[in-house]
């Protein structure tokens, strides 16, 4: 395949719809910078060498004008001596020498516009593959997103739920004997305070008691 039909394929190709269908985007990505970075040097290489082309057919072309000149300073130095002869034949070397620079000088545009046509094929090809490179960016951090997250679902599932429920539960029973130890702290302190009280109470009751019994023997003393 040829270093235009590769440019050209990989130009007017939807990237992103070969992307969507293949079944390891990322190889497949990766094959395609490959084959663009390739074809990129080669058009590299072939705009450089028609450069050096046209550098040396301008070159040339100088030199052929520079005897084009010549004859015809010596067709002018002819004319001046009377020498229509001579004159003639450096007309005639002018003219061959005219006809090759206006050769050289086509070819030079030709070589010209090839180099344009390289530049352009060039800074297309360099931002098609900046998108490319962009778009492997992207699928490897979805890659290694979805590989995460792959790897969280795993260890979700490997988790006993039966253990869970059970941590849990011991877990919540471990608080409920936290909750009464702490109301036990004061407890007997507590009782010991009432029953003082309750004490008090029982006392009055037997005062009020006997009272009532001394009551009536008091009453018969005084009489």
């Amino acid at each position: 395949m040829g270093i235009f039909t590769r440019f050209r394929e990989i130009i007017s190709s939807n990237i992103n719809a070969m992307l969507d269908s293949a079944e390891d985007p990322e190889k497949l990505i990766k094959l395609i910078i490959r084959e663009m970075e390739d074809t990129l040097v080669e058009i590299k290489a072939s705009c450089a060498g028609a450069m050096a082309g046209v550098k040396k057919v301008r070159r040339q072309s100088d030199e052929v004008r520079s005897r084009e000149k010549y004859w015809e300073d010596r067709a002018k130095l002819a004319v001046s001596k009377g020498r229509d002869d001579l004159a003639r034949e450096a007309l005639m070397e002018k003219r061959r020498y005219s006809q090759k620079a206006d050769a050289l000088e086509k070819e030079m545009r030709e070589h010209s516009d090839l180099v344009d046509q390289y530049q352009n094929d060039i800074r297309q090809l360099e931002d098609k593959l900046a998108g490319v490179r962009e778009k492997q960016r992207i699928l490897i951090q979805r890659h290694i997103h979805a590989t995460k997250k792959k790897q969280a679902q795993e260890e979700i599932r490997r988790v006993d739920t039966s253990q869970a429920i059970f941590r849990v539960d011991a877990l919540e029973n471990r608080i409920e004997q936290m909750e009464a130890e702490a109301e036990l702290v004061n407890f007997g302190k507590k009782a010991r305070l009432e029953e003082k009280f309750d004490r008090l109470t029982v006392d009055d009751e037997i005062e009020k008691e006997l009272q009532s019994l001394k009551s009536p023997l008091v009453q018969k003393e005084e009489k």
